[in-house]
């Protein structure tokens, strides 16, 4: 068993190639945390796309039905109340642009909202805070070793965590 940099686990490595071996350990863990997320994604959009498209197909289903639906209305009205046919073919239509107006009215209003919405603008502000931020930071100080702690101490330590 070897370090990420090629050499042995036990061996008596130096503070850089700790630093060395933690900064590559890191720079993969990254990468595959990168890796997870992209899969995840793919997985989310497959998913969406799969739903999307059965609510598509429903949908038109629905729509290719509302012939009938009419023609069951318009026949319906008839025998409830004995009048012509060509009335009753006249109020299904009029029940089909009522409906029709209602759903207009309640997709303008929602337009409305959205239009009005600053969802994204805020989004894009609030993170260029968060860089803006981040640029100023600056790392902790570290506190000064004391003058007994000689580097061997050290890696004393650093050996016998590894």
């Amino acid at each position: 068993m070897s370090a990420p940099d090629g050499s042995p686990v036990g061996a008596e490595r130096s503070i850089g190639q700790l630093f060395a071996s933690a900064t590559t350990e890191m720079s993969a863990l990254v990468h595959d945390e990168i890796a997870l997320a992209k899969a995840q994604l793919r997985q989310d959009v497959k998913r969406g796309a799969t739903s999307g498209g059965a609510f598509g197909a429903a949908g038109m289903v629905l729509l290719f039905s509302l012939p009938m639906l009419n023609f069951a209305l318009a026949y319906g009205i008839r025998t409830w109340s004995g009048w012509n046919l060509a009335v009753c073919f006249l109020l299904s239509f009029a029940a089909n642009v009522l409906v029709a107006g209602l759903l207009t009215l309640i997709g303008m209003m929602f337009a409305k909202k959205l239009k009005k919405s600053q969802s994204p603008q805020m989004v894009a502000a609030s993170m260029k805070e968060t860089a803006g931020v981040l640029q100023n930071a600056k790392p902790h100080p570290r506190p000064e070793l004391p003058q007994d702690r000689a580097p061997e101490a050290i890696e004393a330590v650093a050996r016998s965590s590894s």
